[in-house]
C-alpha cells in the first residue's frame, strides 16, 4: 500500500467516523437503541466522536506501522488532530442541529 493511499484512506475514515454520530441514532452506527427511544441527546453524540476519534487514530497508528517505524508525538500533534477531527464533524453537526427541516 503506497503512502498517499494510506493518508487518503485515514482522511476518508476520518470525515466518514466524525461525521457518523450526527446522521444517525444508533449506538456508535452499530446497535439499534429501542424503537421508542427518544433521539440521542448532544452529549451522547460527543461521547461517540470522541470513541470515533480514537478508533481513526487506531486506524491510522495501524497504517503507520504498516509502514515502517512508528514515530513519537507529542501533545501537539493530539492537538492538531482532534481539531482536524472537529473540523470534519462540522457538516454532520450542521445538519442535526442547524438545519431547518421541513415537516
Amino acid at each position: 500500500m503506497s503512502h498517499s493511499f494510506s493518508v487518503w484512506l485515514v482522511l476518508l475514515v476520518a470525515l466518514t467516523g466524525a461525521n457518523l454520530p450526527f446522521v444517525n441514532n444508533r449506538w456508535l452506527a452499530l446497535w439499534p437503541r429501542g424503537a421508542s427511544a427518544a433521539p440521542k441527546s448532544l452529549g451522547v453524540r460527543l461521547a461517540e466522536l470522541l470513541v470515533m476519534y480514537f478508533f481513526v487514530g487506531g486506524i491510522g497508528l495501524a497504517l503507520e506501522q504498516s509502514a515502517g517505524q512508528i514515530y513519537s508525538q507529542g501533545w501537539e500533534f493530539y492537538a492538531t488532530t482532534a481539531a482536524l477531527f472537529l473540523t470534519l464533524a462540522f457538516p454532520g453537526f450542521v445538519w442535526r442541529y442547524l438545519f431547518k427541516r421541513r415537516n
